[in-house]
C-alpha cells in the first residue's frame, strides 16, 4: 500500500510540474518569439485534458515524510515558478516597451507626413511636373508652360508651388519679349506672383529665388531709387535662399551679378544709396568673382555669361 501511496504521490509531483509549464505557457502573450513559448504552446491541449482528481487522493493519504518532502520540493517549485513568471514579466515589459517605441517612431512618421502635407499630388504634382519640363525648353514650350500655369491660376492658386513656378514663368515671358511696356507687366505680374508664394511659405528657397529675380527684372524699367532700394531687398532674398539651400548656382551668379553692379555704381548711385541707406551696401570685385567661381563649381558650364564675368573680373583685377 505504502508502494502505491509513494508511486501516487510521484506521479502527482510530475503532474504539478507539468502543470507549471503550462501555467507558464498561458502567461506568455501569443505574440512573443521566444523559442520557449513557442514550444509550449504546441502542448497545452495535451496537459490542458489531464485530470487531477486520483492525485490530489493519494497526496492527501501519504506520511508526513513524504508530504513534508513533497512540500518542501513544491516550495521549491513554486519559488521556481516566481522566478520563471518574473522573467516572463520582464520580457513582457520589455516587448511592451519595444512596442512602445516603435508607435513613437511611426507616430513620428505620421507627423512627418503631417509636416509634408504641403507637398503637391496627384493631379498638382503632374501639372508642376509639366511645367519643369517645358520651362527648360525654347521659346515656345516656355510659353505653352506659362499658358499652362494660367490656365490653373484659379485652381491651385493657393499653393506655393505652383506660385512659384508662375512666378519663373513670368520671368520667362519677360526673357522674350520685345515691348518694353510688355516686359515691365510681366516683371510686375511675376513679382506679385513671387510675393504671394513667400506669404504661404517664407522657408522656402525657390520662392525667395524668383522672388529677388522678378525684384531685379522690375526695377530695370523704375527710377534711379527704384533700383537702389530694388537691389537691398533683391540681396536679402538671394542670402536667404542660399541660407534654406546653398547648393543653386543660380542664386551664386545673381548674388555675383549684384557685387559686380554695386562695385560698378557711378558717383551718383553712390551718393543715393548714402542718402537711402545709413550703411550703404559695398562690395568689391573680389566678392563678385569668388560668386561666379561658386557657381562654376556647382555647375561646370553654367552659362557662358558667368565666365564672361569671371574674365571681366580678372582683367579689372588686373590677373592674367
Amino acid at each position: 500500500i505504502i508502494q502505491d501511496v509513494r508511486k501516487g504521490v510521484e506521479d502527482s509531483q510530475r503532474l504539478r510540474r507539468r502543470r507549471h509549464l503550462v501555467y507558464r505557457e498561458r502567461t506568455d502573450s501569443n505574440s512573443s518569439s521566444s523559442i520557449y513559448f513557442t514550444a509550449s504552446q504546441d502542448t497545452s491541449s495535451t496537459y490542458g485534458d489531464t485530470s487531477e482528481g486520483g492525485y490530489t487522493t493519494a497526496y492527501a493519504e501519504s506520511d508526513y515524510t513524504d508530504r513534508d518532502s513533497d512540500k518542501e520540493e513544491q516550495e521549491s517549485e513554486e519559488e521556481e515558478e516566481d522566478r520563471s513568471c518574473a522573467t516572463v514579466l520582464t520580457l513582457r515589459q520589455e516587448d511592451s516597451l519595444e512596442e512602445e517605441e516603435e508607435e513613437e517612431k511611426e507616430g513620428g512618421g505620421g507627423l512627418q507626413l503631417q509636416r509634408e502635407a504641403g507637398v503637391p499630388n496627384g493631379e498638382l504634382a503632374l501639372l508642376l511636373a509639366q511645367s519643369d519640363i517645358l520651362h527648360t525648353g525654347d521659346a515656345s514650350l516656355k510659353a505653352e508652360g506659362f499658358r499652362l500655369l494660367l490656365e490653373n491660376r484659379a485652381q491651385h492658386g493657393d499653393d506655393q508651388e505652383f506660385l512659384w513656378r508662375l512666378a519663373r514663368a513670368y520671368a520667362d515671358m519677360y526673357e522674350y519679349a520685345q515691348d518694353e511696356q510688355e516686359k515691365s507687366l510681366y516683371a510686375q505680374k511675376g513679382r506679385e506672383e513671387a510675393e504671394e508664394a513667400l506669404q504661404k511659405n517664407g522657408l522656402n528657397a525657390d520662392c525667395h529665388k524668383w522672388f529677388a529675380v522678378l525684384m531685379g527684372l522690375a526695377s530695370e524699367h523704375g527710377s534711379v531709387h527704384s533700383k537702389l532700394k530694388s537691389s537691398h531687398i533683391l540681396k536679402e532674398h538671394l542670402d536667404r535662399a542660399l541660407a534654406l539651400r546653398n547648393n543653386d548656382p543660380m542664386c551664386y551668379y545673381l548674388l555675383g551679378r549684384w557685387c559686380y553692379e554695386v562695385f560698378s555704381w557711378d558717383w551718383l548711385e553712390r551718393k543715393a544709396a548714402a542718402a537711402l541707406y545709413r550703411s550703404p551696401p559695398t562690395c568689391t570685385l573680389h566678392d563678385a568673382l569668388e560668386n561666379f567661381l561658386k557657381v562654376e563649381e556647382l555647375s561646370p558650364g553654367f552659362s557662358r555669361t558667368v565666365r564672361l564675368y569671371v574674365a571681366k573680373c580678372h582683367k579689372e583685377l588686373g590677373n592674367t
